[in-house]
């Protein structure tokens, strides 16, 4: 394929499986959610029961759509590994009961441990131009097409998403979805930066 390197296709599977170990095992039963495209998906299963592993393909397929046009084809190609893979690694641990049950008595520790996945998946990801959620594609865009600054789309997202997670998340819980969000997000932008010669 035309520039698209091995590596990069590992690297972006690699993140995509810490991503989906991370919000199976932390946020899908601790009651701590996130922002964007995961949260959206986490609220679809939480009101109908549908799987992650297929909410999340859909919506990321829009959003990929989107980062397509502004990003081109080798973010489009790397989303695709990430995406496929994490879709395929979620349905994988699903088949496993969660290893943390109980940090649903803990949503403190629930949000940090949840951020920390979810920040070194995408990051991991991220930085090989690749977006297993589709979140960072969508951002990406709007940050482009809107003149606007990264963060403050990825907030506006995150914020939104909370707010219709409230429909099964008490108040008193989304204070700690808060907390995982501005974790993450921070953590994704600060691996993205890292720079590693392999």
């Amino acid at each position: 394929m035309n520039g698209i390197k091995l590596k990069n296709c590992i690297q972006a599977l690699l993140g995509s499986a810490v991503l989906a170990f991370g919000l199976y095992n932390v946020h899908a039963f601790s009651g701590v959610t996130e922002g964007g495209v995961l949260g959206l998906s986490l609220l679809l299963f939480n009101l109908f029961g549908l799987s992650p592993s297929v909410s999340g393909l859909m919506l990321n397929a829009v959003c990929y759509f989107v980062g397509y046009k502004v990003l081109g084809r080798s973010f489009i190609t790397y989303s695709a590994v990430a995406a496929a893979g994490f879709s395929g690694f979620y349905a994988l641990f699903e088949l496993f009961p969660p290893l943390w049950p109980s940090l649903s008595d803990m949503p403190l520790a629930a949000s940090v441990l949840g951020a920390l996945f979810v920040g070194v998946g995408v990051g991991t990801a991220v930085r090989v131009g690749a977006a297993p959620t589709g979140d960072d594609a969508l951002a990406m865009a709007l940050s482009e097409k809107l003149r606007v600054q990264l963060q403050w789309v990825y907030l506006i997202s995150d914020l939104t998403v909370l707010g219709l997670s409230l429909t099964y998340i008490p108040v008193t819980r989304i204070v700690y979805s808060l907390i995982t969000v501005v974790i993450s997000g921070q953590l994704i932008g600060f691996i993205q930066k890292i720079k590693i010669r392999i």
